[in-house]
């Protein structure tokens, strides 16, 4: 790590005429740093040459308490820089380089669109291992073999410091990344393997690089696709509810995509309310809203204790201070499960086509009603499956108790916070974690089952294990307050995009238009 220029910024988002600082540490110098906006296209928009930077220690906490180095450099933020996610990009003297980010907001009132992509910040801070260890594990410790994985995951942290760098297989991986998910259905005796081996013989990633970040990820995704059809879309990063509280105004739609996983309390109820208000929510997104976290130290150190928040949460002990303490948000001490304004959680899905979870599954959604709204002129019917070929469903994804009615369609079937009028469109099985019966090593194992299973069900019982095991993968939409949401409950919704999957086009068509999110051409009409 010593032979790259490592840098932080101190913000994770700004605004127009706001000053970003780089704290930075580089074992020669000058230095250059470049500023490009990744869409649809890559676009430079600020190059600054002969940064002087010295090199500095790296604390052994720098992974919980950040590396303390010095203010390096700081740049404007131009008034035409438009907004989106913007790579950062240090090269030293010798080409050796490191990336980072920053998002750009749009905080002019009469210029900001319809709609806004919040980027999913928090996650990336949660599996930030940069320093050695993240909210998972103790990563470094399993890449030199000095640990054993179960021994790496009694090494994560709670308390997570975002001044620090990134690694670069996660933030900016190399080459072309395979995704989170079997391309081929298993076959007989076959133990599965996510992903490519040949990519990962060649770039030796960590098990957690795939799971979070911008760049060649799902938020990239969806970017290209939403820029290329002439979307005009807005972002934002879930820090700015830190700082912001009020940063939706102004928007009619609010979107997440991929993994948003981990979510504040200043987020959670500021996109609740929004909804609740008239305003629309698009998740094209799984595992979302999942766990509960919190920031501290003016919004330097994000605390996500995750199931371990009841024993190391120093919030929890007293009463008085356990609502801000962190663990699942579904968890009965907030009174707050995610489905009440999501509809659906991943305590009721899990995982498909990933390892020995639904190793054979199909892949694709079956659809059931065929007759909502979501579905208008896509050509599909009843007992049609969708995204197969791409393959669609795969790694994680959200789902909700299930019955069927007397009109042979799937409905709602209580769950925490699950409301009564969700709207079943299609759905897939998904299990939360491989069965203790596979004879392979476990690549997702189920941790913290009693408590998993004391929250989804209220007590822990074999027969309430037994039915955490068997969830479903669920596309569903529903009216909350004065406003509605659509849930494409996986993760994997927008690679169907970047396949051009018909089905998965026009679907997504639909949302947006229903939802008001307009054409660069359209206007305000």
């Amino acid at each position: 790590m010593t032979d790259n220029p490592w840098f932080y910024p101190d913000k994770v988002s700004a605004g127009a005429g706001d000053t970003v600082t780089l704290f930075a540490s580089a074992p020669a110098s000058p230095c250059t740093l470049t500023v490009s906006r990744i869409g649809a296209v890559v676009e430079q928009v600020a190059k600054f040459e002969n940064i002087e930077i010295e090199l500095h220690e790296t604390p052994d906490d720098a992974d919980t308490n950040g590396c303390g180095w010095p203010a390096a450099f700081s740049f404007e933020v131009e008034s035409d820089w438009r907004t989106g996610y913007y790579d950062l990009t240090l090269t030293g003297p010798d080409g050796a380089k490191s990336q980072h980010f920053i998002c750009i907001r749009n905080d002019d009132v009469d210029t900001k669109s319809k709609a806004v992509l919040i980027l999913s910040t928090n996650t990336y801070a949660a599996y930030n291992y940069w320093g050695g260890r993240n909210s998972y594990a103790d990563v470094a410790g399993l890449m030199a073999g000095k640990v054993t994985p179960d021994e790496s995951r009694a090494g994560a942290i709670g308390r997570l410091s975002r001044m620090r760098p990134y690694p670069q297989t996660m933030l900016a991986p190399p080459g072309d990344p395979p995704r989170l998910i079997n391309y081929e259905p298993r076959d007989v005796g076959q133990m599965p393997i996510p992903g490519s081996l040949d990519w990962m013989e060649e770039h030796q990633p960590t098990p957690y690089d795939g799971s979070a970040c911008f760049l060649k990820k799902w938020e990239h995704v969806f970017t290209r696709w939403a820029e290329e059809q002439g979307y005009e879309i807005d972002f934002l990063s879930d820090h700015d509810f830190e700082d912001h509280p009020d940063t939706l105004d102004g928007y009619e739609t609010a979107m997440v995509v991929g993994h948003s996983e981990y979510w504040s309390v200043n987020q959670r109820f500021a996109v609740e309310h929004f909804i609740q208000q008239g305003g629309n929510f698009i998740s094209f997104s799984g595992n979302t809203c999942y766990w509960k976290v919190r920031w501290e130290d003016d919004g330097q150190t994000m605390i996500a204790h995750k199931s371990a928040g009841e024993d190391n949460d120093p919030l929890w002990a007293n009463p008085a201070t356990r609502k801000d303490a962190t663990h699942l948000w579904s968890h009965p001490e907030f009174d707050a499960p995610e489905a009440r304004f999501l509809g659906l959680s991943f305590l009721y899905g899990g995982y498909h086509r990933i390892a020995m979870c639904a190793a054979r599954g199909s892949a694709a959604y079956t659809i059931y009603n065929d007759e909502h709204w979501a579905l208008a002129d896509t050509d599909l019917y009843y007992g049609d499956c969708i995204g197969g070929d791409v393959p669609l469903i795969g790694y994680e994804n959200d789902g909700c108790p299930i019955q069927f009615g007397e009109d042979g369609l799937p409905k709602p079937s209580g769950g925490l916070g699950v409301p009564e009028n969700l709207e079943i469109i299609a759905m897939t099985p998904a299990t939360l974690a491989e069965s203790d019966r596979s004879p392979f090593p476990k690549v997702i194992p189920l941790e913290d089952r009693e408590i998993l299973t004391r929250v989804t069900f209220g007590e822990d019982t074999p027969d309430n294990r037994g039915k955490l095991m068997r969830g479903h993968a669920v596309m569903a939409s529903f009216k909350c307050g004065k406003g509605e949401v659509f849930n494409a409950g996986t993760t994997e919704w927008v690679h169907g995009l970047a396949a051009s999957n018909p089905f998965i086009e026009k679907i997504s068509h639909n949302v947006l238009n229903r939802f008001g999110v307009t054409l660069a051409n359209d206007g305000d009409d």
